[in-house]
């Protein structure tokens, strides 16, 4: 009696992975071993840089927020530190934007925290 293997299931399993890395160069794209393994390392860089956008954006926040204040005759540690002191409770992003998109507003709250 001949072995049952069930190619389709294991036929769509691979399919899948090869469809997934359609677009890469050279055998990444069409042999299975290295396409899997190619797969496989970009869903850990995806999760690893996932991690690393948070931290890329709160670095970017920051440096805005520092040379909108530097305008206005301070420092961001300074800045930040009498926003808490006035218990001014605007986020790192919120800040970034104002300093950014809404110069008037920014210079309102930096003037709240002289």
């Amino acid at each position: 009696m001949p072995r049952s293997v069930n190619h389709v299931a294991s036929r769509a399993r691979r399919k899948k992975i090869l469809n997934q890395t359609k677009g890469y160069w050279g055998a990444r794209k069409n042999v299975w071993t290295i396409a899997k393994n190619t797969w496989e390392k970009g869903l850990t860089y995806a999760y690893r840089d996932r991690k690393n956008k948070k931290r890329n954006m709160r670095a970017l926040w920051i440096q805005r927020i520092n040379a909108g204040v530097r305008q206005h005759g301070l420092s961001y540690s300074e800045f930040m530190g009498k926003l808490h002191a006035k218990n001014i409770l605007l986020n790192r992003k919120a800040l970034a934007d104002l300093a950014m998109n809404h110069p008037e507003a920014f210079k309102a709250v930096v003037n709240s925290v002289k």
